[in-house]
């Protein structure tokens, strides 16, 4: 799966890529290798590579890999994984869920695995997972006009977490999300020189 996430940077000409091609890819080989908290990153060779993301659900392992410096996170949650004792109150605010909801027909399932999903890629790219951030201290705004049958958000940190990470105050971190069966799938890209108050190029 590495190998051809990797060869199809290679096909997009990414920053990455100029000095690896993807047929010295014997000579380079490519390791998957996680810091301290978790957060993968590919090894090419000697060298630091991109950011890699992972995610598992329904039945399937998802995968992104960034083609910039930016680091990236992935996220699928199923509505079957949100059942009516999950506590709801300590993971999601009540403005959120009500927006996710109108978003997911009423269906309460539905809108918690949109709103998972969403704080999981955050923190994913963060690299710190829910180790270090707590699920309400992302807040998450109502979206912008979906396109290609997805939604973009805006995520922004909040009290303890901005403490820990200083550098996202006042910024928004997008994240965009698409419906897929049962389930929903969001993916952020995070370079915080980059994070301003629009969505950009996302």
């Amino acid at each position: 799966m590495v190998s051809i996430l990797w060869d199809h940077l290679v096909e997009m000409e990414s920053p990455f890529c100029k000095c690896f091609h993807s047929s010295h890819r014997y000579a380079f080989p490519i390791h998957v290798v996680r810091g301290p908290l978790g957060r993968p990153h590919l090894q090419l060779g000697d060298n630091r590579g991109p950011a890699i993301s992972f995610s598992e659900g329904g039945g399937n392992v998802w995968a992104a890999l960034c083609g910039d410096q930016s680091d990236i996170g992935i996220d699928v949650a199923g509505a079957d994984e949100f059942q009516k004792e999950y506590p709801f109150h300590r993971v999601f605010n009540d403005q959120e869920l009500q927006h996710a909801l109108r978003l997911a027909g009423g269906e309460l399932g539905s809108a918690s695995a949109l709103l998972w999903s969403i704080k999981e890629a955050v923190v994913k790219a963060l690299g710190c997972a829910f180790h270090l951030v707590d699920p309400l201290q992302i807040n998450v705004y109502p979206s912008e006009a979906g396109g290609n049958g997805g939604y973009t958000f805006r995520a922004r940190l909040s009290r303890k977490a901005l403490m820990r990470f200083p550098i996202g105050a006042g910024r928004s971190i997008w994240v965009r999300s698409f419906p897929h069966v049962k389930m929903w799938l969001s993916i952020t890209l995070l370079n915080w020189q980059h994070c301003r108050g629009d969505a950009g190029d996302f």
